[in-house]
This record gives structure tokens, C-alpha cells and sequence, in this order.
């Protein structure tokens, strides 16, 4: 399992869950990706893009307001 980081601040909707999609293709199975993102969207688009391509979300924190930390396992 392998840990990354996904820094998608100052992208708005769809970006930031374009560029989790690309990165997720690197990734193997279990392997653990953090993405940081601002955009107002982003928990519900996350949400329903889980949904679709089954992987998991450990942890959804908003700590500073706009500032989104979210932790995502990629299942297979």
C-alpha cells in the first residue's frame, strides 16, 4: 500500500475529480491518495464519483472553511 497527495486548490468543478480520475489510473489496489481542494463542489462530486468507480473514502475534513482534505482508497 502506498500513500500520495493530490493538490487540487484553485481548480473548480469538474477539474479537481479530473485529476483524481488520472491519478487513480497510476494507482494500484489499496494504495491511499489525499486530495486538498477548495472548490465548493468537490464533497458532493467525490461523493457520487465513489459511488460510480467503487473506491472508498476514509476521511472527509474541511479544517479551515474552504480548504477540503480528503482521504480515498482505491479498491480494484
Amino acid at each position: 500500500m502506498a500513500t500520495h497527495e493530490l493538490d487540487c486548490r484553485g481548480l473548480n468543478c469538474p477539474m479537481p475529480i479530473v485529476r483524481l480520475s488520472q491519478a487513480m489510473r497510476k494507482l494500484t489496489a489499496g494504495d491511499v491518495i489525499t486530495i486538498l481542494a477548495d472548490d465548493p463542489a468537490f464533497r458532493a462530486d467525490l461523493e457520487a464519483w465513489v459511488r460510480r468507480f467503487g473506491h472508498r473514502v476514509d476521511s472527509f475534513e474541511n479544517p479551515e472553511g474552504r480548504l477540503q482534505r480528503a482521504v480515498v482508497t482505491k479498491n480494484s
